[in-house]
């Protein structure tokens, strides 16, 4: 840990990467910036230089200074793969494998293979070729990273389906292609990334000026963090000391006093503000043994906290504090020591002072930060009274009396000078054997003996000669020298012994977790290793229809009383400790603990002892939090296995959904224009038949049902077009009123638009489409020869136009999911309708940049408004 021998680990790592070909990713924040043109441009300069490079896959994509960069190249021909009544083109591996260039060119690392491929997507082509011998360069979107997949996903309203695990850009050169987004866009409205139609529609959606900062911001990050991971595995490898502060990394010491857990929510903020990985130590020393219960739980809350946000815990053998804290920095090549500091003189006193000046000394290319601790949580610390060591007593004893037997037999040929360094030999023995209290009565017992036996005046403890006197000092000096240091051997070779047997069973006990992916079968190995490692009765119990049910218990499922499921209960409502040795419902015979992460509890691990008994020895507690946060991330990672599972299953269920609704809608259009138009001459020709005029107006409903499915589908595939021009409002309610006559029936619509509102911004299409879904629906909800109202405001920070019905109103917290697809308030299906309407609105709105509300009336009815913020209103009046 000193930072001067090379990591095993990274030297085999970098073996087996030298064995490979080397892949370069040309990352990028969008299409666009020019990813392919650099990556012909870098295999031009390797071709200039000597190197067979062969190009195969680049997508164009009608761009003329693109495809002038491929002329120089050998470009591998594309294989055909029959898909139905398709054919396809796809990259041809064998051909490049029997090709086996030095450098191969092959764009859109992301891109998913067509049927009947050897590899579902093309960077599994990539790594076969990698595997050969052949380097890779290639191209990347940000989006398309796994990890990162939900996160663009959450801003840009667009999830992309080609996605390439983080794994494979592990140890790929990673070079950014940056693009400010003033210059992308400027370039996408010249035409230079898609044809005009399409990159106006793109220009409203994902390469909004806020979209492309927040991608171009993630590329960077991306490949800033793959920099400082490679770089820390080269200095591993090399052996090389020093912190190399390319990136943060924060550690956080906690100990046994009061305050570790403000000091893990202090670095927690600080490695959020960073952007930052995090660690929590502890360290073990010989003293730690010494500790009580309250501090053993204090240092195991800490860790347990520090798991739940998200941190690595550590716990570290070490003589000192200050010697495991300066090791473990250097070996993470920290940036960041996060220590706690006292208010108070005395516990920032003589011996903390010491730990910080030899940090700061130490580690003088590390920021220490610290911490001031509230002054209410100072306690004083206690420590376990160790009983009398009777038996290193006895033996002591016993070996001093044999050495000085030994002596005296053996002082006729060896004379009485080398006596006082034979009697070194019992105390080391009994040092080494029974501790340090034991070595120091051995060393005092040791030197009577030799000034009893062997100086003059024999036999009396009294020393004339000054000459014998120092000699008498030196041994005495020397003997609790010694045992000290021995008996400080001892303790830590106890310590690291401990540590390194706790470490080796949480490494296997993580491999167990990882082969596992189903939450019954964690919970047993969670069960066994408890057990086996704590010596306690266990079970885990998770929620099941309800109610929390052992799933898996060591040595096996115990009936739980009444008692012992409310304690159960208790935990996994609150993530509080309960039951036995807690302060929640104590007369429970187990002991539950939560077993949490930052998405909740997931399940409750129980334990028990046959004696009745606290489950948990102070001295097991640190091992204990280790395996429960280990064993809480294990149940989360299944829980969101099972999310995406589900997710992919919707996301599925959608896709078919949107292709049968728009086959359905575009199918049925025409027809039922026909049906619509014959209609409405049938009612023209006979105006006073009942059963035309319903057919009509239903045939016309329907019309308007279709159409909005075929818009619905639109809105989702992102390509709704948006021309926006100013538009008088009083105009557009008045045009809406007009065609929803035969709808409203008896119902009155009451326009209260001023002629002086201000021209807004909007497409003409689209707003009216609006309030045609919006004044229909306010007429499903209202009675008869009520009043539905067009209401038109002026408001400081834009125009607000509101549709107002006197119906029954929305029902309590259903507002924000009335704007979801198929959705439909409480009882409306009495009065019919699709669930899409309000959708479309939300949609066509948000097309707009305008916001549309659903809200209660003061006195009744429902309300619905849409506010042109101020940037879309035009100066001036109607």
């Amino acid at each position: 840990m000193n930072g001067t021998r090379p990591s095993p680990e990274a030297l085999l790592k970098a073996a087996r990467a030298e064995a490979r070909g080397k892949l370069k990713i040309l990352l990028g924040a969008a299409p666009g910036v020019g990813k392919t043109f650099e990556m012909l441009r870098e295999g031009a300069d390797l071709l200039r230089g000597g190197a067979d490079v062969v190009i195969g896959v680049v997508e164009t994509h009608g761009r003329a200074e693109t495809g002038a960069l491929v002329a120089p190249f050998e470009v591998l021909p594309r294989r055909t793969v029959r898909h139905g009544v398709h054919a396809l083109v796809e990259f041809d591996l064998d051909g490049m494998l029997a090709r086996r260039p030095q450098v191969a060119l092959i764009d859109e690392f992301a891109h998913s293979n067509a049927p009947g491929c050897r590899h579902a997507k093309r960077w599994q082509d990539v790594e076969e070729l990698r595997d050969a011998g052949i380097d890779v360069i290639t191209t990347l979107n940000i989006q398309h990273v796994e990890s990162l997949n939900d996160v663009v996903a959450g801003f840009t309203h667009v999830r992309v389906r080609e996605t390439v695990p983080d794994a494979c850009l592990e140890d790929a050169e990673i070079e950014v292609v940056d693009l400010p987004p003033d210059e992308l866009i400027a370039r996408l409205k010249a035409g230079k990334v898609y044809v005009p139609h399409e990159a106006s529609r793109a220009l409203q959606h994902f390469f909004s000026r806020a979209n492309l900062s927040a991608l171009r911001e993630l590329a960077l990050r991306r490949a800033a963090q793959a920099v400082d991971r490679q770089m820390l595995d080269q200095l591993q490898a090399s052996g090389a000391a020093g912190q190399f502060a390319a990136g943060e990394r924060i550690v956080v010491a906690i100990g046994e006093r009061a305050g570790g857990e403000q000091l893990v929510r202090s670095a927690k903020r600080l490695a959020d503000s960073c952007n930052a990985p995090w660690s929590v130590v502890t360290v073990e020393t010989p003293q730690s043994a010494t500790l009580d219960a309250a501090a053993r739980q204090r240092i195991a809350a800490a860790l347990e906290l520090g798991t739940v946000l998200g941190a690595a815990i550590a716990t570290i053998p070490a003589v000192d504090v200050a010697t495991g804290l300066a090791d473990y920095a250097r070996e993470l090549r920290a940036t960041t020591l996060v220590l706690g500091r006292s208010h108070r003189p005395r516990g920032f006193g003589a011996r903390r002072g010491v730990v910080l000046e030899r940090l700061a000394r130490d580690l003088a290319e590390v920021t220490l930060h610290l911490v001031p601790l509230d002054p209410a949580r100072h306690e004083r610390i206690r420590t376990l009274r160790q009983p009398l060591p009777w038996t290193g007593f006895g033996a002591g004893m016993l070996a001093t009396a044999l050495t000085t037997l030994a002596c005296v037999l053996l002082q006729r040929w060896i004379g009485s000078k080398p006596v006082d360094l034979l009697y070194i030999v019992p105390v080391v023995a009994v040092a080494t054997r029974y501790g340090l209290r034991s070595a120091l009565l051995t060393s005092v017992m040791a030197a009577l003996a030799y000034n009893f036996f062997f100086l003059p005046p024999l036999y009396q403890f009294t020393i004339s000669d000054p000459q014998n006197l120092v000699t008498f000092l030196v041994l005495t000096a020397t003997g609790i020298l010694v045992a000290n240091l021995a008996g400080r051997l001892r303790r830590g070779e106890r310590t690291g012994a401990r540590v390194a047997i706790e470490n080796a069973a949480i490494a296997g006990f993580g491999q167990q977790l990882a082969s596992v992916s189903d939450a019954a079968g964690t919970a047993g190995i969670v069960a066994a290793a408890v057990h086996e490692l704590l010596g306690a009765r266990t079970m885990v119990l998770m929620r099941e229809d309800g109610v929390l049910r052992a799933v898996a218990g060591e040595p096996a499922i115990e009936e739980l009383g009444a008692i012992d499921d409310a304690a159960a209960g208790w935990v996994f409502e609150r993530g509080e400790v309960s039951g036995r040795g807690s302060g929640t419902l104590n007369a429970s015979d187990w002991q539950f603990h939560p077993l949490a992460s930052a998405l909740g509890v997931h399940a409750v691990l129980a334990l028990s002892k046959a004696d009745a008994s606290v489950p948990l020895a102070p001295a097991q507690r640190t091992l204990f939090t280790t395996l429960k946060g280990q064993a809480a991330l294990a149940f989360e990672r299944i829980r969101l296995e099972r999310e995406m599972r589900d997710l992919a299953v919707l996301r599925q269920r959608d896709e078919l959904r949107a292709a049968l609704l728009s086959s359905i809608g575009h199918d049925l259009r025409t027809p039922l224009a026909a049906v619509v138009a014959a209609s409405g001459e049938l009612a023209a020709i006979s105006p006073d038949s009942p059963a035309l005029q319903t057919l009509l107006v239903e045939a016309r409903r329907l019309r308007r049902f279709f159409d909005d499915l075929i818009e619905m589908t639109r809105i989702e595939a992102g390509a709704l077009e948006v021309r926006s021009e100013p538009v008088d409002l009083t105009d557009a309610v008045t045009t809406a009123a007009h065609d929803l006559r035969a709808e409203l029936g008896a119902r009155r619509l009451v326009l209260e638009v001023p002629p002086a509102l201000p021209l807004v911004l909007a497409d003409p299409r689209l707003l009216h489409h609006i309030l045609i879904n919006l004044v229909g629906n306010a007429a499903k909800f209202s009675p008869p020869r009520s009043a539905i109202t067009l209401r038109g405001e002026r408001l400081s920070e834009g125009v607000r136009l509101l549709v107002l019905d006197e119906g029954p109103g929305l029902p309590p917290g259903e507002a924000a999911q009335l704007f979801e697809r198929f959705t439909r308030a409480s009882g409306s299906d009495r009065t019919g309708g699709s669930g899409l309407g309000l959708a479309i609105v939300k949609g066509f709105a948000s097309a707009m940049g305008l916001a549309v509300e659903a809200a209660n009336r003061t006195g009744g009815g429902a309300q619905f408004a849409i506010t042109w913020p101020a940037d879309l209103i035009r100066k001036g009046s109607a």
